[in-house]
């Protein structure tokens, strides 16, 4: 073999090595897994029953945290501000989802992108807000479950007639900076105005709010009725530290602020509604568009009683009111 035609043929089998490792070592780059942006309204501890149900219903429908996908927990901590700053965070991260924990958190994220997917696990009113065009055909970036805290006030206060036959004036407590709040404290006003109870509210925007509100029941109040949000759970300890010092039963929207030490609480089973988003996180990662999955409402609805508290305030449940009750606290 000629001396020009062996150097040549070397050549070639070089280029031809080079572009074959170059190829293996493309195909063992690792693909770049789809990142959540967990935006937590609250704290971890206040919420990771809700979290750790929505990761176990990934974890069913085949997605593993570090194998197949990247959540990326952020928290919020009842502040606004802060609630703000993360949407805004996630937006720069360009993650490929977002899931937002609530109303103020879903309403925060679809101003800052109306690009990225945005799933909520509970909100207030979702088309009176403007986060969807309807619950059919939500339209946009934006969807997941509907709470129906509003809807469901006179139910409540039914439920509080049943417990107190002679109520006739009674507080309630709502975080006046969310609208969510503000329209769920109207309807409970509405069908208390029916009813021809006397209705006392008690407008909050902080923490520093509470005490001063509290503190302003004058008179005998039958019941506190408390709006659930983000800033009312995390001081759901010290309101019912009131309460109870004050000997004054408390309403609740959910089950955690029962647990707390409130006497009762009527509304949608969170934890189930969490994994039900997580069904919609997976749909939207497979492909679906937001616009074309509908907004659901809840399916599973409890009534929680504390009865150590109940003991505490020197109060019997009547036993048509305890029959109804999914739990009891004892």
């Amino acid at each position: 073999m000629r001396r020009r035609e062996f150097i040549s043929l070397l050549g070639g089998a070089a280029a031809t090595c080079s572009v074959s490792w170059a190829l293996v070592a493309q195909a063992q780059q690792p693909t770049k897994l789809p990142t959540i942006g967990y935006l937590g309204s609250g704290t971890l501890a206040a919420e990771s029953q809700r979290m750790a149900a929505f990761v176990q219903r990934l974890r069913e429908l085949g997605w593993t945290e570090g194998r197949t996908l990247i959540i990326d927990y952020r928290w919020a901590e009842g502040r606004s501000e802060r609630v703000t700053d993360i949407a805004a965070e996630f937006v720069r991260d360009k993650v490929d989802l977002i899931f937002a924990s609530g109303t103020e958190a879903a309403l925060a994220v679809k101003k800052a992108t109306a690009l990225i997917p945005i799933v909520f696990p509970v909100a207030g009113d979702p088309v009176g807000s403007g986060m969807v065009a309807s619950l059919a055909r939500p339209g946009g970036n934006v969807t997941g479950l509907s709470n129906l805290a509003a809807d469901l006030a006179p139910k409540r206060l039914e439920i509080l007639r049943d417990m107190f036959p002679r109520l006739d004036r009674l507080a309630i407590m709502a975080n006046v900076s969310t609208p969510g709040a503000v329209l769920e404290m109207h309807e409970f006003q509405e069908a208390a105005r029916a009813l021809r109870l006397e209705v006392i509210p008690l407008e909050i925007r902080r923490t520093e709010d509470i005490a001063p509100a509290l503190e302003s029941l004058k008179g005998p109040v039958g019941s506190l009725y408390v709006v659930g949000d983000p800033l009312v759970n995390l001081n759901r300890v010290r309101i019912n530290t009131f309460a109870l010092v004050g000997r004054l039963p408390t309403m609740y929207v959910q089950r955690e602020y029962v647990e707390a030490g409130g006497l009762m609480s009527y509304g949608p089973n969170f934890l189930n509604m969490f994994r039900r988003a997580a069904d919609y996180v997976d749909k939207i990662l497979r492909g679906a568009k937001p616009a074309d999955l509908p907004v659901e409402q809840p399916t599973k609805f409890d009534l929680v009683i504390n009865l150590v508290t109940a003991r505490a305030l020197g109060l019997t449940v009547p036993p048509t009111v305890l029959a109804r009750a999914d739990e009891v606290i004892e």
